[in-house]
C-alpha cells in the first residue's frame, strides 16, 4: 500500500451514505482508510484495488468495489493530491459507473416485463463496461449506425442480436449492414424500401409507425413514423419489391411522463397488425420502443402489459416476439459526476434585496458544462440539481449551514453554458470545492465534445457495494471468459 497522505478538513469527515437504502457499511469497505480521531482524513494516494479487478478486460479502466460514494470522494481526496503535487488540471470533472445498478435495473425489468426483450438503445450511452454487462446478461440491442453496430460486433455479440433501428439510413450503411450479418432493420418510408431492396434484399423489415409522442420530453414523431393512413401503401410496394416485412416497431418519445401513452400505441400497432395480414405477410416481430422513465417504470409496464393483453391476446400472440428499446431506464441512475469549482462571482457587499431582484447574485463556474456532461440540458431537456460534495476541505455539511440563490455555469467561453440558472448553495461555497449531480448516465458523456479544449470527462468504475456486485463481476468475468471484448 502507498504511504498515507493525509487532507486536511475543517470539520470530521461524514461517510453516511446519500443513498440510505443502499445499507452500505462504510468502516467496512476496501477502499476507506481508516479515520483517526481528529479532524483529518487519512487516504492512500490510489484506491487499493486487487489484481483480479484488472484482469477482467485488460483494455479497460479498472473495475473497483465499494459504493459509488466512495469513489466520489477518493476522486476529490486523489485531487487534492495531484493539486499539490502541481500536476495540470488536477481537478478535472469525474464520473462514478455503478454497474450493480444496471444489473439492478435489468432485473427490474425482467420482472416487471418478463415477456418483453430488452434491446439497448447504444446511442443513450455506449460505454464499453455498459455494454459488456448487458451483453453478458442476453440483451439485444438497438443500433442506429455503422459504428454503433461495430462497437457490439466487436464484443462478439450475435449480429441477430441487433435491431439497426434508424428508419432513414445511408446507402452504404444499408450495405454494411448486410456484409455484417445484421438483417433486422426499420423503415417508414418508400425511398428507404428502394434502398433496401437495392443493398440489402434479405433484411428482415419492421415498419415504424407514428405514435402519439406529446406526453414526452423529446417527441421522435417530428421525424420519425409512418401515419397508418400510409401503412396500406407501403406494405404494398414492399411486396412488390418481394421484401420481407416481418413486424411493427413505435416509439412514445424519450423521456415519457405519462405511459398511459403505450396503451394507444398497442392499439394502432394492432391496426398495422392487421393491415400487415391484408397485404399478405404475416408478422412475428413487435418492437414497443422506449420511453421508459425509471420513476414511472412500473406504471408504464403495467399499461403495457394490460395493452397487449388487450390487443395481443395470448391465442394472438403465439409466434410474436416482443421487444423493446430502453436506453436511459438502464443508465440514468447508473452515473453520476463530480465538477469541481473552479472560479466564482459574486458582489463585494451583497445587497439583502439584490436575490430577490435580479435572482441570484453569486455565480459559480465549474469545470464541466452543456459542451461536455450537462450537454443533456440543451439535447435531452434534462433539469440537473447539484449538492455539495466538498466544502472547506470536508465532506460534511452541516444542516445549519446558511443557503443562497447562485447559478452555476460551464467552464467555456460561451454564454449559453449554465449548468443551473438558479438553484440553493450553500453561501460558504469558494473555489476548490467540488460539487456532485447524480442521473448523468443518460445522453451525458456520449454527446460530450471537446469545445475550447476542455476534455470529456473521464469514468470510475464500480460494481457497487451492496447488492448485484458479485454478480456483475461474475456476469463480467464469464463473459470475459470467452473471449468477448478482449
Amino acid at each position: 500500500m502507498s504511504r498515507v497522505q493525509t487532507f486536511p478538513a475543517s470539520a470530521p469527515i461524514n461517510f453516511v451514505s446519500r443513498n440510505r437504502n443502499e445499507g452500505v457499511s462504510w468502516a467496512t469497505s476496501a477502499l476507506v482508510d481508516t479515520l483517526s480521531s481528529s479532524p483529518t482524513l487519512r487516504l492512500t494516494g490510489t484506491p487499493t484495488i486487487s489484481s483480479a479487478d484488472e484482469d477482467i478486460f485488460p483494455s479497460l479502466p479498472p473495475l473497483l468495489h465499494g459504493h459509488p460514494d466512495i469513489h466520489l470522494r477518493n476522486g476529490v481526496m486523489n485531487a487534492a493530491r495531484l493539486a499539490d503535487a502541481n500536476e495540470p488540471d488536477a481537478e478535472r470533472a469525474f464520473f462514478v459507473g455503478d454497474l450493480s445498478q444496471v444489473y439492478r435495473q435489468h432485473l427490474r425489468w425482467q420482472a416487471c416485463l418478463p415477456g418483453v426483450e430488452p434491446f439497448y438503445a447504444v446511442k443513450c450511452n455506449p460505454d464499453p463496461y455498459v455494454l459488456r454487462l448487458l451483453a453478458a446478461l442476453g440483451t439485444g440491442f438497438d443500433c442506429a449506425s455503422n459504428q454503433e453496430i461495430a462497437q457490439v460486433l466487436a464484443l462478439g455479440v450475435s449480429p441477430s442480436r441487433i435491431i439497426f433501428a434508424n428508419p432513414c439510413k445511408a446507402v452504404s450503411f444499408v450495405r454494411n449492414a448486410c456484409t455484417r450479418g445484421v438483417d433486422m432493420m426499420t423503415f417508414d418510408n418508400v425511398d428507404e424500401l428502394y434502398k433496401v431492396a437495392r443493398a440489402h434484399p434479405r433484411a428482415k423489415l419492421v415498419l415504424r409507425i407514428l405514435t402519439d409522442d406529446t406526453k414526452s420530453l423529446c417527441q421522435l414523431g417530428i421525424k420519425f413514423g409512418a401515419p397508418l393512413d400510409n401503412v396500406p401503401g407501403l406494405l404494398a410496394k414492399a411486396r412488390e419489391l418481394e421484401l420481407d416485412v416481418i413486424g411493427v416497431s413505435f416509439h412514445v418519445g424519450s423521456g415519457c411522463y405519462d405511459p398511459s401513452v403505450y396503451t394507444d400505441a398497442i392499439r394502432r400497432a394492432r391496426q398495422a397488425f392487421d393491415m400487415g395480414a391484408a397485404a399478405g405477410y404475416t408478422f412475428s416481430l413487435l418492437d414497443v420502443g422506449g420511453g421508459f422513465e425509471d420513476a414511472l417504470f412500473e406504471q408504464a409496464a403495467a399499461f403495457l402489459t394490460e395493452a397487449l393483453a388487450q390487443y395481443f391476446p395470448d391465442a394472438d400472440r403465439k409466434g410474436i416476439r416482443v421487444i423493446a428499446e430502453p436506453g436511459r431506464f438502464y443508465v440514468s441512475k447508473a452515473f453520476s459526476l463530480a465538477a469541481n469549482i473552479i472560479a466564482r462571482r459574486a458582489p463585494l457587499a451583497p445587497s439583502p434585496t439584490a436575490e430577490q431582484e435580479d435572482g441570484p447574485s453569486v455565480m459559480y463556474y465549474i469545470n464541466d458544462g452543456v459542451y461536455g456532461a450537462f450537454n443533456c440540458i440543451l439535447f435531452d431537456h434534462q433539469v440537473v440539481q447539484p449538492y455539495v460534495l466538498s466544502m472547506g476541505n470536508s465532506f460534511h455539511v452541516s444542516e445549519a449551514e446558511p443557503v443562497g440563490a447562485a447559478s452555476v455555469w460551464g467552464p467555456t467561453c460561451d454564454s449559453i453554458d449554465c449548468v443551473c440558472v438558479n438553484t440553493r448553495l450553500p453561501s460558504a461555497l469558494r473555489v476548490g470545492d467540488w460539487l456532485g449531480f447524480d442521473n448523468m448516465g443518460a445522453y451525458t458523456s456520449c454527446a460530450a465534445s471537446q469545445f475550447n479544449g476542455f476534455e470529456v470527462s473521464k469514468v470510475v468504475y464500480t460494481t457497487g457495494g451492496g447488492a448485484g456486485a458479485a454478480e456483475v463481476r461474475g456476469a463480467l468475468a464469464r463473459f470475459a471468459k470467452e473471449a468477448h471484448g478482449l
